[in-house]
């Protein structure tokens, strides 16, 4: 490129601004940036006019269209609210197995359902309901109260050791509670590993056979597939909420932990626990 003599350069006009040798021309803008310069400043005007647009002391200027995005709102949750309850009466004078059966009011359950389980249940039983240690995982098919429709809606209503008699079973503290010696334990945690296949023990097992038929057939029966009426869970299967190890089923005797899940029936609506129901038995593998 080649530098444009002085004397062109100082025919061009300035702005009379000067610095340290170099001049600020006064070059005219663009055309193209002209045009698009006035036609928005005549959107701006027309937009002044129709929309809301200036503030004042005690308001703002409304526009000749009245347009109002706090109105739409209101008249769109008024709209969404009317829908919902329209749909609230439906579930609730549904049965659980009609709400499966009808497409249009399982979608609504399920819509309900995931929100208040992404809201609630996920806390503990995470986004995908598959639960952790000690956490129960609602994507398999081992319920401790029964997997049915009404099972689950009866869970999610009483919860589980949360004030309800039919949901108080608790597993004793056998370490803890000095209700077995420490030999008996270790004999025990063979039998359980044995109820699975897992042992290889078995003098241990023969030594904690009357131990299990004393204490824990009661709630787990002879054949430890347990019993869905106390919560008690089927030792014969590998599932494991507290863990497989032998040392978590041993800590499991020792400690006889359970959890506390809330009693939902007090805080939800029936058309909500309903839906949530639906939700759980539809996705999470329900029997």
């Amino acid at each position: 490129m080649t530098k444009k003599p002085p004397e062109v350069e100082a025919e061009k006009p300035t702005t009379g601004h000067e610095w340290d040798g170099i001049r600020e021309l006064d070059n005219p803008l663009p055309r193209w940036w002209l045009v698009i310069f006035y036609i928005s400043i005549v959107v701006a005007i027309v937009y002044w006019i129709l929309m809301p647009a200036w503030p004042g002391i005690n308001g703002y200027t409304h526009g000749i269209r009245g347009q109002s995005d706090r109105v739409n709102l209101e008249h769109s949750l008024a709209k969404l609210q009317f829908l919902r309850g329209a749909q609230a009466v439906k579930l609730t004078n549904a049965s659980l197995e009609q709400i499966e059966t009808d497409p249009q009011l399982q979608s609504f359950a399920l819509a309900v359902g995931a929100s208040i389980f992404g809201d609630n249940c996920a806390t503990c039983h995470g986004q995908g309901g598959t639960g952790g240690k000690g956490y129960a995982n609602l994507r398999d098919d081992v319920w401790l109260w029964g997997g049915k429709l009404e099972d689950i809606q009866h869970t999610i209503t009483v919860g589980v050791r949360s004030g309800a008699p039919e949901r108080t079973t608790r597993m004793p503290s056998f370490g803890r509670e000095n209700l077995l010696t420490e030999p008996q334990i270790s004999d025990l945690t063979q039998y359980v590993l044995a109820l699975s296949g897992r042992s290889k023990d078995q003098p241990a097992v023969n030594r904690a056979a009357p131990v299990f038929a004393a204490q824990c057939v009661s709630c787990h029966k002879a054949d430890g597939k347990g019993d869905q009426t106390k919560g008690a869970p089927d030792l014969t299967d590998r599932e494991w909420l507290y863990g497989s190890r032998p040392e978590d089923i041993r800590e499991q005797i020792t400690q006889g932990r359970g959890g506390v899940m809330p009693n939902w029936g007090k805080r939800f609506s029936p058309e909500i626990i309903k839906a949530l129901a639906v939700y759980v038995h539809v996705n999470a593998g329900g029997q």
